[in-house]
């Protein structure tokens, strides 16, 4: 696993974290994020090369260690990757990270993200999830977008074949 690029959100937070010119000597990719949203979601966009079609598809699994839910999202303009929610303890982010293999086939990309989010208070939730991207050119960007507070970071790798 070799690291691409490590970007940290600087004052006042930013409507997004784009890696750019991902080099294409890899095999897989993995997205390792500790992010805070500002807006009260749990999660920001993931966006491969700038598409913003109905291009994705996912499954997820959440579940609170009293409760279990799934959803299920088809033809949607994004991935999710799991942050921590502005509504939860001060100052706690999330953790979470996306795995994207053969990202520089031709063929329709899968990825699969788990995540932790906790509010002290109340809850702890994990979430587990697999989906596609059905784009079929090589993923040269990646961008993950949202209400993201500063400090989050995020950090790309490329996994390659040695």
């Amino acid at each position: 696993m070799q690291l691409i690029e490590t970007i940290e959100v600087g004052a006042g937070g930013a409507a997004s974290i784009e890696f750019t010119s991902i080099p294409q000597d890899g095999v897989d990719l993995k997205v390792v994020l500790s992010g805070r949203s500002t807006d009260g979601n749990n999660y920001f966009g993931l966006q491969f090369n700038n598409d913003t079609g109905s291009n994705y598809n996912y499954k997820l699994l959440s579940g609170t260690g009293t409760a279990v839910s799934s959803a299920t999202i088809t033809s949607g303009s994004f991935l999710r990757i799991y942050s921590g929610d502005s509504d939860y303890t001060a100052n706690t982010f999330g953790n979470s990270s996306a795995y994207i293999p053969n990202y520089t086939s031709n063929s329709a990309k899968s990825y699969s993200t788990d995540a932790l989010n906790e509010n002290n208070s109340t809850a702890s939730i994990q979430n587990l999830g697999a989906g596609s991207w059905t784009g079929t050119s090589a993923i040269t960007s990646l961008k993950i977008y949202g209400a993201i507070a500063q400090y989050s970071t995020a950090s790309l790798y490329k996994i390659t074949a040695d």
